[in-house]
């Protein structure tokens, strides 16, 4: 069966998903270092049929392309070199980075768990590649709402007071 592939792509770190057959859900599969990326893919396709890439695409608030857009550019270059007969789509990773803290958080990992940011990237790939599952199958908006992002608690500690 066709599996779809994630990708949540960084400088260091790749977080990766994967879809079950039927392409409803997407699951956290792994987190690679950037450079063994192509390799990683390579292998898991000799396992699986790849059917198409989903790759998070980094956009400002107003939609243009953020810095980081250029170094997805360049990995998109590389993956369809590597893979030329599957089809690559971009999904906008707005929040997804937010939205992965908060699925950490709402299942329960421990606050030294979450700071693991492998599991942050992997989470965020998965998040991207359910958001394309959803919008492709009619279940979701194509545009993301402001309004129904959790907010970050990055920025704040809370700290217990001691008895």
């Amino acid at each position: 069966m066709d599996r779809i592939i994630g990708i949540d792509y960084g400088k260091k770190r790749v977080g990766v998903a994967v879809s079950d057959p039927l392409g409803i859900f997407a699951s956290a599969l792994d987190t690679v270092q950037s450079a063994k990326i192509i390799d990683y893919l390579k292998s898991f396709s000799e396992k699986e049929n790849i059917s198409r890439f989903v790759v998070g695409y980094p956009v400002n608030m107003d939609g243009a392309p953020s810095e980081a857009a250029a170094d997805v550019d360049g990995f998109l270059k590389r993956l369809a070199a590597a893979f030329p007969q599957v089809p690559v789509e971009k999904e906008d990773e707005r929040f997804t980075s937010v939205l992965a803290h908060r699925a950490m958080i709402d299942g329960g990992m421990k606050a030294g768990d979450r700071r693991d940011k492998s599991s942050v990237d992997k989470i965020s790939a998965a998040i991207i590649l359910q958001g394309y599952l959803d919008r492709v199958s009619g279940n979701m908006p194509l545009v993301i709402d402001r309004n129904m992002v959790p907010e970050s608690r990055s920025g704040k500690v809370t700290r217990r007071k001691r008895r």
